[in-house]
């Protein structure tokens, strides 16, 4: 997919109205990755994240729209990964049985067809925001930041956010790029890829791989040749809380970024490290995960002229994915969210999870007893990272 050719739509009076401050990147293509009933990554996390968004009026808003995603080409895949690696995946998705890893992740029939959307629509977002046709973007069905140059890995079958970085560097010429990851599985597919690269900074918060997969993103890991200070990993201990996060967050992110000086900045805002999440072992609420994303809109618009892009990534609590994704879509809209979610869609809710569907967006802060391993990794990172 090439980056498209930078249009205004003029109205009468030849004014050319303003962006829009967020463009939410969605489509029905987009609910064809999905590995099946069964499979916790499923689409029925991005149907029910969209449906909330419209039925509580974010979508409707007038600095608000949603574009649809577009199939990337052949090529945009290969700036990241190897020819053998797409070449594999396309042949063992039109036979559509077997995995495409060690069997998290299935070679499900069209799904070669299904990851090229999601990289094409992460893709249109990034030229989005670059080309200023949009304030923010948020990318709630994108976020693959397991896929390896040559392998795909943990439900992601090629990593949009790694082609984006190389667009992004190709064809902008940008020559800082931070990545900020807040899921609870480390982005190792993202960190590793660029790992003796210097020009993206990447900060991964994630539950220790001791405990989860896959397995990586050690605190010492920070970076290789010219790259060492710029890969910052904070293996967060199981349980932690928003108490450990705000900590953490506040004392490493604004500081690492301010002294980075990027031209946009990414964040993953996998909702997987909340305390209702059925994979992980972390006990975040809504607070982490929004302290995260406005504290990063105000870092983009005092260092890089607003450039936001926000990519879901991983979840596993259908209900859970919608409301902290509605409510980091409203954060970046400034848009009033109600007290109470909308009957239809808690119908809605209980039709497609057969579960109960929640009453409120409101949570509790948390707390925890993990604050003083946290104070020591941070101390550590502070010294090794941060010092001049």
């Amino acid at each position: 997919m090439q980056p498209e050719t930078e249009t205004a739509e003029v109205h009468a009076g030849g004014t050319v109205p303003p962006p829009k401050q967020l463009t939410v990147i969605y489509g029905p293509a987009l609910l064809a990755y999905d590995f099946g009933p069964e499979h916790p990554f499923s689409s029925v996390r991005g149907r029910l994240t969209l449906d909330l968004m419209r039925e509580v009026g974010l979508l409707d808003a007038p600095q608000v729209q949603v574009a649809a995603p577009v199939e990337a080409d052949r090529e945009d895949l290969l700036i990241f990964h190897t020819k053998e690696m797409v070449d594999f995946v396309q042949n063992a998705c039109v036979r559509g049985y077997g995995f495409l890893d060690g069997g998290d992740t299935p070679a499900m029939e069209g799904g070669f067809e299904a990851a090229l959307t999601v990289v094409g629509g992460s893709l249109k977002a990034v030229d989005m925001v670059m080309r200023k046709q949009t304030r923010y973007a948020m990318v709630p069905v994108g976020g693959l930041h397991h896929g390896h140059p040559g392998r795909a890995s943990g439900f992601c079958i090629f990593n949009d956010i790694a082609i984006c970085i190389k667009r992004l560097q190709r064809d902008y010429g940008v020559k800082r790029i931070a990545y900020v990851d807040v899921d609870a599985h480390h982005g190792d597919g993202v960190v590793y890829g660029f790992y003796d690269d210097p020009s993206v900074l990447t900060i991964d918060f994630h539950e220790d791989g001791r405990y989860l997969f896959p397995g990586t993103g050690e605190l010492h890991e920070t970076g290789r040749g010219d790259a060492v200070g710029t890969k910052i990993n904070i293996p967060m201990p199981p349980y932690s809380s928003d108490q450990s996060f705000f900590y953490a967050f506040n004392e490493l992110v604004p500081a690492a970024i301010r002294k980075f000086k990027p031209d946009i900045i990414m964040m993953v805002c996998g909702v997987d490290s909340h305390s209702g999440d059925p994979l992980t072992d972390m006990n975040y609420s809504s607070a982490s995960y929004l302290h995260a994303v406005r504290s990063l809109r105000q870092l983009a618009a005092e260092l890089c002229e607003d450039r936001l892009v926000v990519f879901g990534a991983g979840g596993y609590d259908p209900a859970t994915c919608a409301l902290r994704w509605t409510e980091v879509g409203a954060a970046l809209a400034d848009f009033p969210l109600p007290d109470f979610l909308p009957a239809a869609w808690r119908e809605q809710c209980r039709k497609l999870t057969h579960e109960e569907a929640p009453v409120s967006l409101h949570e509790n802060y948390t707390s925890d007893n993990t604050i003083q391993r946290v104070e020591k990794m941070v101390s550590w990172l502070k010294t090794k990272v941060l010092a001049d």
